[in-house]
This record gives C-alpha cells, structure tokens and sequence, in this order.
C-alpha cells in the first residue's frame, strides 16, 4: 500500500491533567504529518462522537498525541487494539507499566539500570493511623532511607505535574500530602544533583536513539514551566558530555525502551552526577511534540525533519500491526 494514502485519525485532547498540553501536541503532529502528505482528522477521545467517529471511519492508523491518564496509561491503547486500528507509540503493557513511575523502577532495577532509590507510600497506609503516628513513621523511614532531600512524584501523572523537591522533614511531609491529589500512591526518590539529560528513542524491533538532550531549565528543575513556557529551559543537543559517556546512556536508554517493552518511540530521563553515574528517572512513552518539546529538537541534531519522524512513528505503527507500507 502507498504510505501516504493511508487515512490517518489524530488523537489529542482528553480528559488528563495535561490535556492543554496534547491538544498543543496534536497541532504539531497534524502540521507535520500533513506536510509529509497525510489525509489527517483530528479527534478528541473526551468527546462522545469522537470515539463514534473512530470506530465508525474506517481509519488506517491513529497518531496518539494523548498524554497522561486515559491516553498514554494502555487504557486508549486497549480501544484502539478492540476496534482493531493500529496506533503509534507502546502497546498496552509498555504505556501502563511506563505510565507508572514505581512499577517502571522495579523494571529498571531488575534490568541493572540504575535508578535513585526511593520508598513507596500509599494513601491508605499514610492514613491508616488517626493519631497520624502512621505518617510520622513514615517520614522516619523516608529520611532515614533517602536523606533529608527528596524528590516526591505522583506515581501516575507526566509533565511535572504533582512533582515536588524538598528538604527537610516539614516539607517532604508537606509535599507528600499535596501529591496524595494527584494519585493514591507517591514515590519518593534520593535527589540526585547534576546534570539533566533526556534520550529519544526510536524504531519498532530495531532501536535507535537519538542524540541526547541537556536540559537547562529557568527554574531550579525542570517543572512544569520550564517544560511548556516559551523560554522556560534550554535544550542543548548534543549534550555537552564525554562521547563514550553519551554512548553508555543512549544504551541505558534502548535497554529501558526493551525493558518496559515500548515500541515506536520513548523518551527516557537521566541525571548525570558529577561522578560520572547516569541515573534513569523515568521514561514517557507519549513524547510532547509541541514547539517548545524535545523529540523534534533530537529529531533535528540528528538530520531528521519532523515529518519524517512522524512518517516513520506511522510506519512503526503498521508494522507492529502486520501491515507493511510502501
């Protein structure tokens, strides 16, 4: 079949926390993919009719520019895969395993991929005492474990959001409260100072990845703002590190896309410590692809056009399904 005669159904929007964020991301997508050619539609799966629209159209792909929960988590991916529409990105097991930041550590550990250590608290045990000896137990074994400064995620939410770094008993504390709104299971994790890489990953059963990102944020991590803001961070690509120390963190990079069983395209974070020791944070199977995002900045150091990115994501899309395009 002609690759460019297939009828693609862009998907973005939503009901997460970063909805505004995928409708940006689907914007980008559809420029760049009708630029290489494509019949695109785009579809919101907030909206009734949307979905209606999916199942009725009789599309030849999705392009899932769907971020956060409910897009990015395998549960659209488990539609797609019931309506039998191939789609771009991990497959159900990849996108929530990846979507959860304590089960994709364990996959890490298991694969000798090194990560910070953390401690694990769920809401029921943070609440579990009235007389709050529960939480401060807790706390005791946080800071025993970590040291006095932590950084305390959302186990389930991208984009920075629910992701605090504090110091100190109080705060921690504080923050583990505030992110308990965001999911009923937060991960803590021993702050690692250094500097902030991410790394693209490429291809379906053959993987590339692509030259890696430092980021340089405005702020003093890479939150929320520094990721979307206009001038929020600076991205430098290549980083400005040793080659042979490059090339053992793109590694680690392919092997955590193998390990989460991602396909199509990932994008793994690291810390690089002043030792020389990269630690894996996490991996996003739904890289942003707005302006201002970091898979069209590697796309670029590496001679690649957006489109063409896109082109080969749809290209992945089929071949996971069995489908060979021309």
């Amino acid at each position: 079949m002609e690759l460019t005669k297939q009828k693609v159904a862009l998907l973005s929007g939503g009901t997460s926390s970063e909805r505004e964020i995928s409708l940006a991301s689907g914007a980008g997508a559809e420029a760049a993919l009708k630029e290489a050619g494509f019949s695109v539609e785009r579809l919101d799966p907030a909206v009734a009719s949307d979905l209606k629209r999916l199942i009725d159209g009789e599309f030849d792909v999705a392009f899932l520019c769907t971020h956060g929960r409910g897009g990015e988590d395998g549960s659209l991916q488990g539609f797609l895969e019931t309506i039998d529409v191939p789609y771009t990105g991990s497959g159900v097991f990849g996108s929530a395993v990846s979507m959860d930041k304590t089960k994709a550590k364990i996959l890490y550990e298991t694969a000798g991929i090194l990560t910070p250590s953390s401690v694990i608290v769920r809401k029921n045990e943070w609440n579990a005492e009235t007389d709050g000896t529960g939480s401060h137990a807790i706390i005791e074994h946080i800071l025993e474990k970590l040291g006095h400064k932590c950084a305390i995620k959302a186990a389930s939410e991208g984009s920075s959001v629910g992701i605090y770094i504090e110091e100190g008993k109080d705060a921690i504390e504080q923050a583990i409260q505030a992110a308990f709104e965001y999911d009923d299971n937060v991960l803590i994790e021993q702050y690692i100072a250094g500097i902030e890489l991410t790394v693209v990953v490429l291809g379906e059963g053959q993987f590339r990845a692509l030259p890696i990102i430092e980021i340089v944020p405005k702020n003093a991590s890479y939150d929320f703002e520094s990721k979307y803001a206009p001038g929020g961070s600076e991205h430098i690509c290549p980083a400005r590190i040793d080659d042979v120390v490059a090339q053992r963190i793109q590694a680690w990079a392919i092997k955590a896309h193998e390990v989460l069983e991602c396909s199509g395209v990932s994008r793994t974070d690291f810390i690089l410590d002043p030792q020389g020791n990269a630690w894996a944070l996490e991996t996003n199977t739904l890289p942003g692809m707005t302006e201002t995002s970091l898979l069209p900045d590697a796309a670029r150091a590496a001679g690649e056009t957006f489109p063409e990115v896109c082109t080969g994501l749809v290209v992945d899309a089929l071949k996971k399904a069995g489908i060979t395009a021309l």
